[in-house]
């Protein structure tokens, strides 16, 4: 699991890093990987990060934009059998209650909750297929300086949008009264996720009214905030990569493995 990877230790009280203190808000994105190496290059070219070799060993890497570690890449595709994709973490207060939500919601749990000090993972998927996970423990970077290093947001695209924000609410406590959960909010065609005021997730289906769109291949996407938009579309095409929707403040990526996600200029958010 490439989430657990980049784990540092912070600073200051434990509250402060805890995912108790933004318990239900994604904390951490991380790729699986076919080719650690190229995977690297590429994402050195398009998004300019730099790299440090993780304590679980040379197959996996964190990635750092600016020296502040945002997400974590493992060669793990080929070694756990494992989809090439971008998977967000959200943070929990106990990740073996999360788990057993997603068995009981009829969601699939395929790894975990597997302890990695100063933590706990899990990798799980919703009904419908989308693929997330769960880190009960110390933050990997401080959540702020995480938001605003790299990631703006991320995205479920799935197939209807009302019951996917019922089940993940039921199982990460959106909109439970608790002290420092997620907020819900019902817009026209989709569903937005706010923690301490700030949109960290959206989940899509067209109209939130409209009918479960059978056609969609539910999955989470993951904004990474970067200053042009332009230069990472080059970029990505000239390393191997691909472009599958380009706009003037934001374009969706495909990398040489095949993982989707999407570069969206700073100006936007």
């Amino acid at each position: 699991m490439a989430m657990i990877h980049g784990t540092t230790h912070s600073s200051g009280a434990a509250d402060a890093v805890s995912t108790r203190s933004i318990f239900g808000a994604p904390c951490w994105v991380s790729l699986s990987s076919r080719d650690l190496d190229a995977t690297q290059d590429f994402y050195t070219a398009v998004l300019g990060w730099r790299w440090r070799t993780a304590r679980l060993g040379d197959r996996f890497r964190t990635a750092l934009a600016d020296g502040t570690p945002v997400a974590g890449i493992a060669e793990a595709a080929t070694v756990w059998q494992m989809a090439v994709a971008w998977t967000p973490y959200f943070a929990v207060a106990d990740a073996d209650v999360a788990v057993g939500r997603v068995r009981e919601r009829g969601g699939t749990v395929a790894v975990g909750p597997i302890s990695f000090p100063p933590g706990r993972a899990a990798l799980l998927a919703d009904r419908d297929g989308a693929r997330f996970g769960v880190w009960q423990g110390q933050l990997v970077t401080e959540w702020e300086a995480w938001r605003q290093a790299a990631p703006t947001f991320i995205t479920l695209h799935t197939r209807d949008a009302f019951a996917a924000t019922i089940f993940y609410g039921e199982v990460l406590d959106w909109a439970s009264g608790l002290p420092g959960c997620c907020e819900v909010e019902y817009a026209a065609d989709q569903v937005l996720l706010r923690s301490q005021g700030d949109i960290v997730a959206r989940i899509e289906s067209g109209s939130v009214e409209a009918p479960p769109d059978p056609s969609v291949r539910p999955h989470w996407q993951v904004h990474f905030a970067v200053a042009d938009v332009g230069p990472c579309v080059q970029s990505a095409g000239k390393h191997g990569g691909s472009v599958l929707h380009e706009g003037e403040h934001e374009a969706v990526l495909r990398d040489p493995d095949g993982a989707q996600f999407t570069v969206t200029s700073r100006r936007r958010r």
